[in-house]
């Protein structure tokens, strides 16, 4: 069993956990996903409700539910804006944004959903040159 990898906002003041196992660990090309993550896809775990524990901030999370829409949501930090989990509307998952973890995830991402939906201008990373840091411009 391993420990629940914990996670941040950007400003701190949203903190929680996160216990495997997970669910899915995926990587969303949906258009919704994009526009909310600001990037090529986000990274989305999903958990049972249960295995997901806020440390701190809570009540600084604000919820966007896109009306019409079955399964999608926006959670941010309300202090920096940053993804937050967010619970389903049945109430038995959570959808846990990857990007905030500050510890290894029990499991990679095993998969690629809404492909067909990726953005027009996507590249696989291994296409594109590697730099440890911010390249010479």
């Amino acid at each position: 069993m391993t420990s629940p990898a914990t996670a941040t906002c950007v400003c701190g003041a949203v903190r929680w956990s996160v216990a495997a196992p997970y669910r899915f660990f995926q990587y969303c090309h949906c258009s919704r996903c994009r526009k909310r993550s600001g990037s090529t896809f986000a990274a989305n775990i999903c958990v049972q409700d249960g295995q997901l524990q806020f440390l701190a901030g809570e009540d600084r999370v604000q919820r966007f539910e896109l009306p019409g829409a079955k399964a999608w949501c926006n959670a941010f930090c309300s202090v920096c804006g940053s993804a937050a989990p967010w619970r389903t509307r049945n109430g038995r998952f959570w959808i846990v944004p990857a990007g905030g973890l500050d510890d290894l995830p029990a499991t990679p991402p095993t998969a690629n959903a809404h492909f067909a939906s990726r953005a027009a201008w996507y590249v696989p990373a291994p296409e594109l040159p590697t730099f440890d840091a911010e390249p010479d411009r």
